[in-house]
């Protein structure tokens, strides 16, 4: 589905990794990992058309995401270490602008997504007035809501408690059985199929903390 091919980064002078390079295929999830300052979020930064790396390219389904960026975007949801809602809207709020700016289903209305994720009974207050889980919640909800093949999740379970995290792995699990293909960061142990697991380390050596440039992908 999504193929990066000798992807460079340079951040505040500093090389973060070069010569990367990764595919993730339909039913696959792609667990990227390494410790902070690593490069994670900026390669998840990257892969989401946020930031412009200094060499490399990425190609979707094929073609290179530069010929159609637009399209790309269209099948690609990006969901950031912050929750990424509007603080002075209600959950019910940004989940009805959501859907009028993104490609999403028609199973499930806004009500029916906030009532799955546990926000029922909070549909009409301020998001800038709810709890940091709640609205780690809120921006959770578009990945039932959302039609895109491909999710690029910086720390989703960031915030959320043990019940929060089993019903969001339950989801990937979901995406996957259906063709999609997820790329993430987490600190959490997932508890899903091994064979549709896989993990991509990004690295740097304890004595000089200098980046490593290769990359090692672990099965």
């Amino acid at each position: 589905m999504l193929e990066a091919r000798d992807l460079c980064c340079i951040r505040d002078d500093r090389l973060l990794f070069q010569s990367l390079n990764l595919t993730i295929a339909p039913g696959e999830l792609l667990q990227v990992e390494g410790p902070n300052g690593a490069g994670k979020t900026s390669l998840l930064r990257i892969l989401a058309c946020l930031a412009t790396p200094q060499a490399g390219q990425l190609l979707f389904e094929g073609s290179l995401v530069s010929d159609d960026r637009e399209g790309y975007l269209a099948n690609m949801l990006y969901l950031g270490h912050k929750p990424g809602i509007k603080q002075e809207l209600t959950p019910l709020e940004n989940l009805e602008f959501y859907q009028r700016v993104s490609p999403v289903t028609d199973q499930l209305s806004a009500w029916e997504l906030l009532t799955l994720v546990g926000l029922a009974g909070y549909e009409d207050m301020p998001a800038g007035k709810l709890s940091a889980g709640q609205q780690r919640r809120t921006a959770l909800a578009r990945l039932w809501q959302s039609s895109a093949k491909l999710w690029i999740l910086d720390e989703p379970f960031t915030s959320l408690d043990k019940q929060g995290v089993a019903g969001l792995q339950k989801r990937f699990a979901e995406h996957l059985a259906t063709g999609g293909a997820i790329i993430m960061t987490t600190h959490q142990e997932l508890q899903m199929e091994a064979e549709n697991v896989r993990r991509l380390r990004l690295g740097q050596t304890l004595a000089s903390a200098e980046p490593v440039e290769a990359v090692e992908v672990v099965a």
